[in-house]
C-alpha cells in the first residue's frame, strides 16, 4: 500500500499527493488497478463541463428524465455481475452480497426515476383566507450541480443514494468516490456514458482527500457526502467557505432492543446479520443489543450458536470478508480492549481474533456503557449484548449516545414495537427485522447528530437536491388595500377586527 494512500483521510487528505494511486485487493494486498489523482484544475474541469450536462439535463423535463434514466437503470441491471465482481474485488465482500448491494440501488435508482414527477412538479396550494385573491403554486427546481463523495463500505448502494436521486430531481452529478473503491465509480459512469456519450450528466474524478476538498470549492450547487464524523467536520468547513450546502450521512451506534416476547430466532438471525454482515463494516449495522432479563440468556446462547458458524475469510464462500480499511482494525482491536479492561467478558473472540487483514466475529457481554465499545462506532465484526431489566431501560441506554442513525426492535406486539420506535432517538427504525428500511426506496434515510443531517431516499431525497420556488399570481384585487403606503382607515379598522375574530378568541 502507498504511503498516500495509507495516510489518506477518506474525503480530504494531504494537500501532497501523487499523480496517480493504486487500488489494491483488500483480502492481499494485491495491486488492482491504478487511477490519476485529479487536482484543482481537473475538478474545475469537471465541474464546467457538468454545467452545460445541467442545462441539456434540465431541459428534458421529468418525462424525459425518468426515460433516460430507466435505461441507465437497465444497464446496469444487466450486466449486474460484472458490477458486483468490481464491488467484490475492491472491498472484498462475498460476490452475493455485492450483488444484494447492485440489486437495492438499482431498486433506488427505478424509484427515483419515478416519483420524481410527482414529487416535484409545480402544485397548487392554498393561499389562506388574507390571500385569497392570490393563486399560490410551489414547484421544485434543480440545483444544478451535485458533488458526491462516496465511501468505500457500500460503494454502489450508498453513493446511488445521492446519485439517484439528484439526477431525477435533474441536476448534474460529479462523483469522487473513496479511493479505496475508484473502480465502482468509473464503471457506473462508462455505463452512463455508453447511454449519452455527449452528455457527461454523471462524471467521475478519482484521487484522495485533497481531490474531494478541491470538489468542495469548486462551486457546485451541493455537496453529498457520506463518511465519519470527524470526516464530516472537515469536509463542512470547507464548504463553508463557498456556503456549498451539505447533506451528511455519517456513522452510527445502532441499537437493537429484544424483548422479553421477541421471536428470538429471528432475533438472532438479524442481530447476526446486522453485526457480522459486510464485516460490520455497515453504518447502520448493529453494533449494540440490549436484551430484557428474562430472555437474555437464552437470547445469548442462541447468539452465540449462530456466530460459532460464521466464518471470514477469502472467498465468496466465506461468511465475510477482510476489513477494507486496514487501519480500522486498529479501532476494532482497541475497543475490545477497552472493553475487556473495564470488565466486560468475551463470550466469542477477543484481542486475538484481530488479525493484519482479517477479524474474526466477537460477541461481548456486561460492557459498561462507559466503554468505547458501547460509545463510539466500531465497524467492524463485533457485538455488544447486554441485558437491561426491560424496554423501558433498553430505550434509556439506546437514546444515550451522540448517534442517531438506525435502530431496531424486537417484539411480537407490533402495537408496542411502533411505539418503542418512535421513542427511539434514531432517523430510521426496523420493528422486527434489521436495515429493513434500507430497501424501501420511499422511506427517507439519514440520521442526526453525530450521525449527520439531511436526507437521501424517497421524496425527502428528492427534495434535498431541489430548490423550492414559490409563485403567486394575482386573481382579483385585494377586498382591502393593505400593501401600500397610504392605507385606509376602513381597511385597517376591519384587518383588526379580522386578526381579533380569527386568532384572539
Amino acid at each position: 500500500m502507498t504511503r498516500e494512500l495509507r495516510d489518506a483521510t477518506p474525503g480530504l487528505a494531504p494537500d501532497r499527493a501523487p499523480e496517480t494511486f493504486t487500488s489494491l485487493n483488500p483480502r492481499t494486498g494485491q495491486v488492482l488497478a491504478e487511477y490519476p489523482v485529479a487536482d484543482e484544475a481537473d475538478v474545475a474541469g469537471a465541474v464546467e463541463r457538468a454545467r452545460g450536462a445541467a442545462r441539456w439535463w434540465d431541459a428534458q423535463g421529468f418525462r424525459g428524465r425518468r426515460d433516460w434514466l430507466l435505461e441507465f437503470k437497465k444497464a446496469i441491471a444487466a450486466d449486474a455481475e460484472d458490477l458486483a465482481r468490481v464491488v467484490s474485488a475492491e472491498t472484498g465482500k462475498p460476490h452475493d452480497d455485492a450483488l444484494l448491494e447492485v440489486m437495492l440501488a438499482v431498486e433506488h435508482l427505478d424509484w427515483a426515476a419515478r416519483n420524481a414527477k410527482k414529487v416535484l412538479r409545480a402544485r397548487r396550494v392554498s393561499p389562506g383566507l388574507v390571500s385569497a385573491n392570490q393563486s399560490a403554486t410551489l414547484g421544485y427546481h434543480p440545483l444544478g450541480v451535485v458533488g458526491v463523495i462516496g465511501p468505500w463500505n457500500y460503494p454502489v448502494y450508498t453513493p446511488m443514494g445521492s446519485i439517484s436521486y439528484a439526477l431525477a430531481a435533474g441536476n448534474a452529478i460529479v462523483f469522487k468516490p473513496s479511493e479505496l473503491t475508484p473502480g465502482v465509480g468509473k464503471w457506473l459512469e462508462a455505463r452512463w456514458n455508453a447511454l449519452a456519450p455527449t452528455q457527461p450528466v454523471l462524471q467521475v474524478i478519482t484521487g484522495l482527500g485533497a481531490t474531494g476538498a478541491a470538489l468542495c470549492r469548486a462551486g457546485v450547487d451541493k455537496i453529498a457526502f457520506t463518511g465519519s464524523g470527524p470526516t464530516a467536520r472537515k469536509v463542512m468547513a470547507v464548504c463553508a467557505e463557498t456556503l456549498t450546502p451539505l447533506v451528511a450521512e455519517c456513522g452510527g451506534k445502532d441499537a437493537m432492543l429484544v424483548a422479553e416476547d421477541a421471536d428470538l430466532d429471528k432475533a438472532v438471525e438479524f442481530a447476526a446479520f446486522g453485526a457480522f454482515g459486510n464485516a460490520g463494516q455497515t453504518c447502520a449495522g448493529v453494533e449494540r443489543i440490549y436484551v430484557a432479563e428474562p430472555v437474555y440468556q437464552q437470547f445469548l446462547d442462541k447468539l452465540t450458536s449462530a456466530v460459532d458458524r460464521v466464518r471470514p475469510g477469502g472467498t465468496d464462500a466465506d461468511t465475510y470478508g477482510p476489513m477494507t480499511l486496514p487501519r480500522q482494525a486498529d479501532v476494532v482491536r482497541n475497543h475490545i480492549a477497552d472493553a475487556l479492561d473495564k470488565g466486560a467478558r468475551a463470550v466469542i473472540g477477543g484481542i486475538d481474533s484481530v488479525h493484519e487483514r482479517f477479524v474474526d466475529p466477537v460477541i461481548l457481554t456486561d460492557v459498561p456503557e462507559s466503554s468505547s465499545a458501547v460509545c463510539e462506532e466500531t465497524f467492524g465484526p463485533t457485538v455488544v449484548v447486554n441485558r437491561v431489566r426491560d424496554l423501558e431501560e433498553g430505550i434509556e441506554r439506546a437514546n444515550a449516545t451522540s448517534y442517531g442513525l438506525g435502530a431496531s426492535v424486537f417484539t411480537r406486539n407490533r402495537s408496542r414495537g411502533r411505539d418503542i420506535a418512535q421513542r427511539l432517538r434514531a432517523g430510521m427504525v426496523s420493528v422486527n427485522s434489521v436495515l429493513g428500511f434500507a430497501g424501501v426506496p420511499s422511506l427517507p434515510f439519514g440520521g442526526s447528530g453525530e450521525s449527520g443531517f439531511g436526507r437521501i431516499h424517497g421524496a425527502d431525497g428528492l427534495r434535498e437536491f431541489s430548490r423550492p420556488k414559490a409563485v403567486t399570481v394575482e386573481r382579483f384585487s385585494a377586498p382591502l388595500k393593505l400593501m401600500t403606503l397610504e392605507r385606509s382607515v376602513r381597511d385597517m379598522r376591519v384587518s383588526a377586527w379580522m386578526l381579533k375574530t380569527r386568532h384572539g378568541r
